[in-house]
């Protein structure tokens, strides 16, 4: 009802007809004057073991960074979060409603064969078929690609998804609503394609490094659980004269004073975090290796709306409330964060909430709100709250989750008992709703409010929390099929307001990303608000 009427969306105001958009190679080049390093290999931080590698199977951020290597879609990002040719050369549109994309004649698969828009066209309809279970399938019907939310609710054939190969280099994809942004939303990870012929040849295997094919910069080399994954130069990239880097390897390290120490020692050149505890020292003592640069990124903890006592509003405020947000940001973590009152960040293009209510208190008026709501709903010293709180492993979560727990207790007299998972683990308990209270993060997948707020429509199969809310559904759907940019933006605002009244969730922060870089990398996008980093960008520079 919801996601097929999605989006006609930004840029709508800047004219129905768009002109036929055509690019040169945009890939970045070494600055004259720039002495290599005789050794290119970079090593990079990834924070956890990945999920997976198969695009249609996966939908974290570790996940993401290293198939951005291995496979290639139809568009990428520049430094800026610019978006840039990838596989698709250029592309046009009359209504923003039937794209039609021409593929580049010279790109081909690791292992040789021609990437055609037959390639693209598998990919697509292999993400929406229910037998695929994709967690992110529903990202297709976010698109409001013809048939998909039918195909993806097992209605329809995967067959009449509205994506055709007209020839081997033209891919024509028609939607069901005008989305103006629609090629942004081309650079994810789940619309990159996979090689038919080797995924029906090997199954689940096809992602080993003895089977991998992929159409990336680079191509898997060894797979250690939990130790590292290695990636080498593709040869037959259709860019590959301007790849500088020859090998990358990226490291699964969840703590992250580890980490700094291994970088410290010169082990690893990009770190995926930074230990909060050690920033200001970092920042004191090596600050030519600190970066820190604004995300396009959402922490919360989610309720289990379906489950006593989380189905009660009043008990999902209470802890809510008495979380004291600016110690989190400014005591816990210091880096420049923003203390979040919205599922949405602020820097969200088009997007200027209002603040909530709750959001005007002081901490001291929030708490005593809390306590009050909490004892409405029945809990107090002679009937004491207690729950798990889950966090998938990291020291960083671990903190937070202990300073959060700590309000609770001394503020409300709450019992959380903090548990922790593995990342995989984590993610399927939190997906299968076994959880009480649970840690969370959201990165927009295009820089637009409805990529963070379609997270909470009933129909999302990433809404872990479970809410369902006719009222916000209906705000949403509104929205989603606005031409008016204004109008979106009131009602962006106004689904925001819903959130805050019916608290499914609980906003803690605005993302930075802070990490370390060592100044020896060239190319490093600093100005990347979805942090997407290519490897094939960068570069390392003779000491």
């Amino acid at each position: 009802m919801y996601k097929n009427k999605i989006t006609q969306a930004l840029l709508m105001s800047a004219g129905m007809a768009v002109a036929a958009t055509s690019f040169s190679s945009l890939a970045a080049d070494v600055p004259a004057g720039v002495k290599l390093a005789a050794k290119q290999e970079l090593v990079r931080g990834n924070g956890t073991e990945v999920a997976s590698l198969d695009p249609h199977k996966t939908e974290g951020v570790p996940e993401s960074n290293v198939i951005r290597d291995l496979l290639e879609g139809l568009v990428n990002q520049d430094e800026k979060g610019n978006t840039i040719p990838g596989v698709a050369e250029s592309w046009e549109t009359t209504d923003n409603r039937t794209f039609t994309f021409h593929l580049r004649k010279d790109a081909k698969w690791s292992n040789g064969d021609p990437v055609t828009a037959a390639d693209f066209v598998y990919s697509f309809k292999r993400a929406v078929d229910p037998a695929t279970a994709s967690p992110y399938s529903w990202y297709l019907e976010m698109t409001t690609m013809k048939n998909a939310a039918v195909i993806v609710a097992g209605k329809a054939d995967k067959e009449t998804l509205g994506v055709t190969a007209v020839d081997d280099h033209t891919l024509k994809i028609e939607l069901e609503s005008a989305v103006p942004y629609f090629v942004k939303m081309m650079g994810h990870t789940t619309v990159k394609p996979v090689n038919r012929k080797i995924v029906e040849k090997y199954g689940n295997d096809w992602t080993k490094p003895e089977h991998f094919v992929g159409n990336g910069a680079y191509v898997l080399d060894k797979w250690v659980v939990n130790e590292r994954i290695v990636l080498k130069r593709n040869p037959m990239y259709w860019d590959n004269d301007k790849t500088v880097i020859n090998q990358v390897t990226y490291l699964p390290i969840e703590n992250q004073v580890a980490e700094m120490n291994r970088f410290l020692a010169g082990e690893i050149d990009i770190t995926n975090e930074l230990p909060n505890e050690h920033f200001r020292r970092l920042q004191k003592e090596h600050p030519e290796y600190v970066s820190i640069v604004g995300n396009l990124c959402s922490y919360y903890y989610g309720f289990n709306n379906v489950k006593a006592p989380f189905n009660d509003v009043r008990v999902r405020k209470a802890l809510s409330y008495a979380i004291d947000r600016d110690i989190i940001t400014k005591a816990l973590l210091g880096q420049g964060q923003k203390s979040g009152y919205f599922l949405t960040p602020e820097i969200t293009a088009n997007f200027n909430p209002v603040m909530p209510d709750y959001g005007k208190m002081t901490q001291k008026e929030r708490n005593a709100k809390a306590k009050e709501l909490l004892d409405e709903a029945g809990f107090n010293r002679g009937n004491p709250l207690e729950f798990t709180l889950l966090y998938n492993t990291s020291e960083n979560h671990k903190k937070i989750a202990v300073a959060i727990a700590s309000m609770w207790k001394k503020n409300l007299g709450v019992t959380a008992n903090l548990e922790n998972q593995e990342w995989k683990t984590y993610l399927d308990n939190r997906r299968q709703g076994n959880f009480d209270v649970t840690r969370a993060g959201w990165c927009g997948d295009y820089n637009e409010a409805s990529s963070f707020l379609s997270l909470m429509q009933s129909n999302n199969s990433s809404n872990d929390p479970k809410y369902t809310s006719k009222a916000y559904d209906d705000i949403m759907a509104k929205a989603l099929s606005s031409t008016s940019d204004s109008e979106r933006e009131k009602l962006y605002s106004k689904a925001e307001q819903q959130l805050a009244k019916d608290m499914p969730i609980a906003p803690i922060y605005q993302y930075v990303k802070a990490r370390l870089v060592n100044p020896k990398v060239g190319g490093f996008p600093a100005n990347n608000a979805e942090d997407k980093l290519y490897s094939k960008d960068m570069y390392i520079k003779a000491d």
